[in-house]
């Protein structure tokens, strides 16, 4: 399959017009690009979170679905519901889930020779249907009550991968807490 296509941000969260494969974005200092953090939750207040399979930020609780946009064969750039829709069936079987886009945050980490230097885009949804967790991205799975989450993440913040950390603020921000 190769190197993935990711498309490239400014520090506002604009398109900068580059394209490169995503290894170039998570490698050294990286590039700036776009991401994407989708947060699922159910009519019972609860929210979707996964045990993360990662190179880097292996066995870490992550939120629903973390994925990028992509420059596809035919020249045209996923949209952000297109990224977050395929992430979600590819990592669930969800499909289906009227998202909503909270607006974007910009964080940079930095391990070894990799990287995160991302403009991330911040998606919830309702979804109150089957999981099928896809055991190629993570470990499990656990629907948490948004009040144990946020008492959770602050007592234990290195539990959690660093965009989880980072998108707190954009989530109460929307008062989605």
């Amino acid at each position: 399959m190769g190197d993935q296509i990711i498309l490239g941000a400014d520090e506002k969260g604009n398109f900068t017009g580059e394209y490169f494969p995503k290894s170039v974005g998570h490698t050294g200092v990286g590039k700036h690009h776009f991401a994407i953090t989708v947060q699922i939750y159910n009519s019972k207040g609860e929210l979707l979170l996964q045990l993360r399979k990662h190179k880097i930020f292996d066995n870490i609780w992550d939120m629903t679905a973390s994925t990028h946009q992509l420059h596809r064969a035919d020249g045209t750039d996923e949209t952000d519901e297109e990224a977050t829709l395929r992430a979600l069936k590819v990592e669930y079987g969800i499909d289906n889930v009227s998202l909503k886009n909270l607006g974007g945050f910009n964080y940079f980490a930095k391990y070894g020779e990799h990287c995160e230097n991302e403009h991330d885009k911040m998606l919830v949804g309702e979804y109150n249907g089957v999981v099928h967790l896809n055991p190629e991205v993570g470990y499990e799975y656990k629907w948490m009550p948004k009040e144990e989450f946020l008492k959770d993440i602050e007592a234990n913040p290195k539990n959690y991968t660093p965009w989880t950390r980072a998108a707190i603020g954009i989530l109460k921000q929307a008062n989605f807490f």
